[in-house]
């Protein structure tokens, strides 16, 4: 079987819901990150024999095939195909692995998976919010509802499920989150962030232009007092808006190619794929997922937690890679060293190939060798995806 290489890396800077992107279409976002992974690789556009986006919201701007809408609004020639992808807030994560398995089979051998999500123009959940007719409307049907009678889709309760499970404490989450920020203003300086993000053009509320290229949810004034302050979203809960995931419209993608691929292009990869996998697990408290999702994963790779340099989890909440941590016993050192999506956003859709952007570049920043990436998602389920630096 052929080994499946990440080639090229590229995201939008995160942007705040109503914000410097909002007036930005979802297909054109994810048309220039397209554009970008093509720029960065040096390669013909007709090499390209897929393209598989994640996006979750797959409703007003975001229907009729996101993916092939972004394809007709890049430089891609037509023949090139696209598919859009749904695994909630692992979508784009699991669009790689779609991506990797094809080039790994031999049945092509260069595809981009990418993901969009713009959560200014399609707000979060508006699928779910459309009219019932006849009664009808719930995405759950009869058997589900007997099956899991306590099932509910607001992951900010099953955010607190979590805290309360692992016994997390208000002040452990607010640090965390302050951390994020920290992680996220240093990368900033230290110019970490300039090496995958696609500068954009956008148009001021004053008429004026600007390029936006600096995440925009990082609060460079975070501190723990201003953390402390925020109520909570639960009487009595732990969980706050500053310990949540922003709001955010982003684009991100990676050039997938297996040794032909790499041929075709004329390139040294940046990282291969090492090990894939996906988990079901409670939907009831849904954000479980990536705990035993890490432990099954690296027990398929044959490895131990000390192996991996670096890890990127998804600050869905703080009480996620808090718990994952606890349960783990990760070093906290190697987690999201960049920052997380508290502090740079969490674009749905996006977040997966975003995350693994910023993985691969910290695997070459820092000289490090093994990564590996997770993020809890809608319905209890968890990708996990395991890079070698090359």
């Amino acid at each position: 079987m052929s080994q499946a290489y990440i080639v090229a890396a590229a995201r939008t800077a995160g942007a705040r819901k109503g914000g410097r992107l909002s007036a930005w279409h979802p297909a054109d976002l994810a048309g220039k990150v397209l554009d970008a992974l093509l720029d960065r690789a040096k390669a013909d556009p007709a090499i390209v024999e897929d393209v598989i986006i994640g996006c979750v919201g797959q409703v007003g701007e975001q229907a009729l095939n996101v993916a092939r809408n972004a394809v007709l609004s890049s430089r891609l020639p037509e023949s090139v195909p696209g598919t859009s992808v749904d695994r909630q807030c692992g979508s784009s994560q699991q669009a790689l692995h779609f991506a990797a398995q094809a080039v790994m089979s031999g049945t092509m051998d260069v595809v981009i998976a990418a993901g969009v999500e713009s959560m200014s123009r399609v707000p979060m959940g508006l699928s779910t919010q459309l009219p019932a007719k006849n009664g009808f409307g719930t995405p759950t049907g009869v058997q589900m509802g007997a099956r899991y009678p306590n099932v509910q889709f607001s992951q900010f309760t099953g955010a607190e499920m979590v805290a309360a499970k692992y016994g997390l404490s208000r002040d452990s989450l607010d640090e965390y989150a302050l951390n994020s920020h920290q992680r996220a203003i240093a990368a900033t300086k230290a110019g970490h962030f300039e090496r995958e993000i696609v500068p954009l053009e956008i148009t001021l509320p004053d008429g004026s232009r600007d390029t936006h290229k600096i995440d925009e949810g990082i609060r460079f004034d975070a501190s723990l007092d201003g953390i402390r302050s925020v109520k909570l979203l639960v009487e009595g809960g732990r969980i706050t808006a500053a310990t949540s995931s922003q709001i955010c419209d982003g684009a991100s993608g990676l050039l997938i190619a297996n040794e032909k691929g790499l041929k075709k292009l004329g390139v040294q990869p940046l990282a291969r794929i090492h090990h894939m996998s996906v988990m079901g697990h409670d939907p009831v408290i849904m954000l479980e997922a990536p705990l035993p999702a890490t432990q099954r994963a690296l027990e398929k790779a044959g490895m131990k937690i000390d192996d991996i340099d670096l890890f990127e989890v998804n600050e869905a909440f703080a009480s996620v890679p808090v718990a994952w941590l606890q349960y783990t016993g990760a070093n906290p050192d190697r987690l999201n060293v960049n920052g997380g999506a508290i502090a740079l956003g969490h674009p749905l859709g996006a977040s997966g190939t975003k995350l693994m952007t910023t993985l691969v570049n910290a695997l070459h920043q820092r000289n490090k060798r093994y990564g590996l990436q997770t993020m809890c998602e809608g319905g209890g389920m968890a990708n996990v995806t395991i890079v070698e630096r090359v």
